[in-house]
């Protein structure tokens, strides 16, 4: 996790969100790290470097 102000500085190389109350921290999803679109776990795992993977 980044500050915001470091968000601020590259918004190009960073992504921000909310996560609402009541999530549970058992499902995996994948993000591009370039678009923040959510992407399969058959295209995150040969890009690590471009994606994010998070529990929700």
């Amino acid at each position: 996790m980044i500050s915001k102000a470091a968000a601020d500085r590259w918004p190009g190389k960073t992504t921000t969100e909310r996560v609402g109350s009541g999530t549970s921290n058992s499902t995996t999803v994948h993000r591009s790290a370039s678009t923040a679109r959510f992407v399969t776990e058959s295209t995150a795992n040969p890009n690590p470097s471009g994606t994010i993977s998070q529990r929700i």
